[in-house]
């Protein structure tokens, strides 16, 4: 129910499948991530404790990118640093990705809703580097 993308030592990405349950909380992320992915399940009558978070500088050098399928179904093809294609997986709805490394495209093989959440503020273009997708005679579904 839970997948990790990776190429050379490095996560790509992590995938939380709709189905996953577990009781508390778990985190799939190491802590230095820029961006941090959790599932937690708790009981009726569990409180979290009204908080504020403090202030804590931190330095953001690439986004990272989380991606809720609310509907449809999508492909997400993974490449390494150098833009050469690695695999592809095809998320359903309620599935969750975590994007944070290497590179990645997406192909709609249905109508789709996607709710995209990444750090900010947004660059516009010099945000990202485009560069040519993979031909879809070599699309190969891993997991």
């Amino acid at each position: 129910m839970i997948e990790r993308i990776t190429w050379n030592n490095e996560t790509l990405g992590i995938i939380l499948r709709t189905g996953f349950r577990k009781d508390g909380i778990e985190f799939f992320t190491p802590p230095e991530f820029s961006q941090q992915l959790a599932y937690m399940k708790r009981g009726k009558g569990h409180a979290i404790p009204p908080h504020v978070h403090n202030p804590a500088p931190r330095e953001v050098h690439f986004t990272h990118e989380v991606l809720f399928v609310k509907s449809g179904k999508v492909r997400v093809d993974f490449y390494q640093d150098g833009d050469a294609y690695l695999e592809s997986r095809v998320l359903l709805p309620g599935d969750v990705i975590l994007l944070c490394g290497g590179g990645h495209g997406f192909a709609m093989l249905e109508e789709s809703e996607l709710i995209e959440v990444k750090q900010g503020p947004y660059a516009g273009e010099n945000d990202k580097r485009r560069f040519p997708a993979v031909d879809e005679s070599r699309v190969v579904i891993g997991g």
